[in-house]
This record gives structure tokens, sequence and C-alpha cells, in this order.
């Protein structure tokens, strides 16, 4: 039987992961390896994490820590050379877009392993994204490209991609949310940090928003962030916001002294199940993350992005997200269109039915067993 590694640096690569994990078990027709190169440490990553998740824990830990992008992606390699001269997978599969997505598909490229690049295609066009870099030079050395939308098509099209080795399976972002929210209602949530807050405004009949921020253009420039900032207070003058805080970001607020104003309840970072808790009922979530706006869309959830641009289009073009920049009039805007329009319909886009990982599994069978 052929053996692949699966590749996750971060916790949510895990999510990516897990439904092919999951796929691979029911279907037995490939071997695998579930390869932790330690590009963050997250302490929520224990075993409680995994068994939410429906998969074992890693196989391998490499622990390689963090570091500049270079010193990371260098540590990486060195490592996981290591592995696959000892193991000599038949393929290895990357997903995403971090840096051991990045490290993972040179090593083995050079090593004449194949490689499969779940999310492939995806593009933001904004070469400042250290994401974008590594996207790119993933996608120019794959072997096989499984896409979640069309744009990821036509993008390896137009960059000389064979049509043979472009698959649109869909989504195992969502194939894992669909899992997660399965689960979500046979749990007790009353002690999630997020309970409080939504039961409050539930009672008290209100509706309420969710914001993210955590990307340096965002949160690292004092003027672009003061803006976000007042953006976000005018807001919840009328729609009261929640904030799970990245560390980074918590630090810019006192950094730049921002103030949020009485209407923003600040709480620390979330696991998986108590965010989701609390962003599924939401009027609207407030983001600068690409995963969610992927998670919103999937569940029709409003979506305000902001950011310049997005490697998602099929968000917008469906219909749950609105791509308003950093500008606060067009952020405050976009909500105000979302709130007048509590009822409006949103389309879930093609294949983002919870069945992408069985498709991956089945065409890495039947590839892997060509050779």
């Amino acid at each position: 039987m052929k053996t692949i590694y699966l590749v996750a640096g971060a916790r949510p690569n895990f999510m990516k992961i897990a439904p092919i994990v999951r796929a691979l078990k029911i279907k037995k027709t490939l071997a695998y390896r579930i390869i932790h190169t330690g590009q963050h440490y997250d302490p929520e990553m224990n075993e409680v994490f995994f068994d939410e998740l429906g998969i074992p824990q890693p196989d391998i830990f490499m622990g390689v820590g963090g570091g500049s992008h270079a010193q990371q992606t260098a540590k990486i390699m060195i490592a996981f050379e290591d592995y696959c001269l000892k193991d000599k997978p038949d393929a290895v599969l990357v997903v995403g877009d971090v840096n051991s997505t990045l490290a993972c598909s040179i090593v083995a490229k050079k090593l004449h392993i194949p490689v499969a690049h779940v999310e492939a295609g995806l593009r933001s066009g904004d070469r400042q994204m250290p994401e974008e870099i590594n996207r790119l030079v993933t996608d120019s050395i794959s072997d096989w490209f499984f896409v979640t939308e069309p744009s990821g098509q036509q993008h390896l099209k137009h960059e000389g991609k064979p049509d043979c080795a472009i698959f649109h399976v869909g989504h195992v972002m969502v194939d894992n949310l669909l899992y997660q929210a399965d689960k979500l209602r046979q749990l007790d949530t009353r002690d999630f940090a997020t309970t409080p807050f939504k039961d409050a405004q539930h009672a008290a009949g209100k509706r309420y928003g969710v914001i993210t921020l955590h990307r340096p253009s965002n949160v690292d420039d004092a003027g672009t962030f003061t803006r976000i900032s007042n953006a976000l207070k005018e807001i919840a003058q009328e729609l009261p916001l929640i904030f799970p805080v990245h560390p980074r970001t918590r630090g810019n607020l006192e950094k730049f002294s921002i103030d949020l104003g009485p209407n923003i309840t600040l709480i620390g970072p979330q696991a998986y199940m108590p965010f989701l808790h609390l962003w599924k009922d939401a009027a609207v979530v407030l983001t600068d993350s690409g995963g969610l706006q992927e998670e919103t869309t999937a569940l029709g959830v409003p979506c305000v992005t902001i950011r310049e641009n997005t490697e998602r289009p099929i968000t917008v073009e469906e219909g749950s997200n609105i791509l308003a920049g950093t500008n606060p009039e067009r952020i405050i805007s976009a909500v105000q269109a979302i709130l007048s329009k509590p009822n409006q319909s949103r389309r879930r886009p093609q294949l983002w039915d919870g069945k992408a990982a069985e498709r991956i599994v089945d065409i890495l069978t039947t590839e892997l067993n060509k050779t």
C-alpha cells in the first residue's frame, strides 16, 4: 500500500488535514503519517483538540519553532528531509500557505517525491503577503492541485499547469466546519468563555457582531489600526461587538493607546468550538482572516473583510462577504448594508458539501496507483 505524508505546521492546518485523515481511515486505500512541523506552538493543541477533530495525534513532531521566515523555513527543510530520506513516502500532501507548506514541498520535490497541494491556486495578487509567495512557489512545483473554487482553476491554467493535474474538489475546511458544527449541537456550551456574552445579547433581544484582526498590515501600523478601530467603535454604538484578541493585536492596542470603548467586549483567543459557537449566530463577522471568510460563507453568516484584496473571491461572488478595505466609511457602510437586510439569502459555493476530502483521497489513490 502506498504511503503519504500529511504535513501541518499550525492549528488551522490540522483542521484542513483532519477530514483527509478521516476519509483515509474509512477508505483504507492509502497508508499515511501525520507530520507536525511545530511551526507554531499552540497550548490548545492537546489530546482533546485531536479528539475533537476525530484524528490521532501526529506521528512525527518536528518542533522547529519560530524565527524569521528564512530561519523557520530552513529549519523545517532540514528536519523534514531527514524523515523523507528515512521513510521514503510515496507522496507528500501539503495544505494552505504557511511556511511549512513551502518548505516541505521544496524538500519533497528535490527528493523526487510527488507533491499534492490542497487549497491550490488561490491568489490575492499582493506579493507583500508572505502567504502569497508561499502559494506561488508551492504551486510552481506541485504535481497535483486540489482547488476550492473556480478562481483557483483559472489561476493555475493561466500559470501553465496541465488540466489533468487540476482538480476542483471543494473545500476541506468546510468539511471540517460541518463536522464540528454537528458535534457542537451535542455539546454542553455553558462553560464556554463566549457563552456569557452571547446569552446576554440574546436575553436583551439584541443582535451582535464578532471581530477578528491579526494581519500586520492592519494591526502593526498605528494609523491604519486607529482608523479601523474608529470604524468599529461607531458600529458598536448600534451593534454590540465582541473581539477575541490575538496577542500581537492586544499588544498594539496598548502600544498605540487605542481605546475601543465600552460597547466592544475584549476576550482572549478562543479554541475552535467556543469560537464557532460564538460566530455562527452573529449578525455580522468583521475580519481580516482568509479562513473565516470561507467558513462564514459556508454557514451563510454575513462577513465584512477588512482587507484591500482577497484570494477567495468566491466568498464575495456568492454574496456572503463584502470586501470593504480599511477605509472607515466603507467598513461602516458595509455593516449597515448587511444589518438592513437580515433575511437576505446567501448561497453555499459548488462542492462545499462536506465531501472534498473523500474526493481528494479517491483521486490520490488513483494517481498513486498509476506509478
